[in-house]
């Protein structure tokens, strides 16, 4: 299973969580089952690029996205691409990850959506 985590940057399990999605400058990917992590820069047009973050991590093949918070535009994308998305995620990957293991993250939903980007 491939996660995926908006980060502050390249330092692997033991970088910051970003609370906001389309502004994270890095996306950190974790694949479970081999351990492999790698990170990709946020290149889309929320940091000057083109597209959306959405895209690259749809490229990624990820399942399940673990955020600080994100807008009901991305939670209404990732429902339609079937990626499960778990919000209120802190500290740092692994604190994000065990979290999400330990079951004390919410699914994300229009309801619980950030709707002014003041996360």
């Amino acid at each position: 299973m491939k996660i995926c985590i908006p980060t502050m940057g390249e330092g692997g399990m033991q970088e910051a969580v970003c609370q906001h999605f389309g502004r994270a400058p890095t996306f950190t990917m974790i694949d479970l089952e081999s351990g492999v992590i790698k990170v990709l820069p946020n290149i889309s047009e929320h940091m000057g690029g083109k597209g959306l973050p959405t895209e690259t991590i749809f490229a990624e093949g990820v399942q399940v996205m673990i955020v600080g918070g994100l807008g009901p535009k991305a939670v209404e994308m990732f429902n339609q691409g079937g990626v499960d998305v778990f919000i209120g995620a802190a500290g740092t990957v692994k604190d994000a990850i065990d979290d999400w293991r330990a079951e004390m993250l919410s699914r994300a939903d229009l309801d619980n959506a950030c709707k002014d980007h003041k996360h």
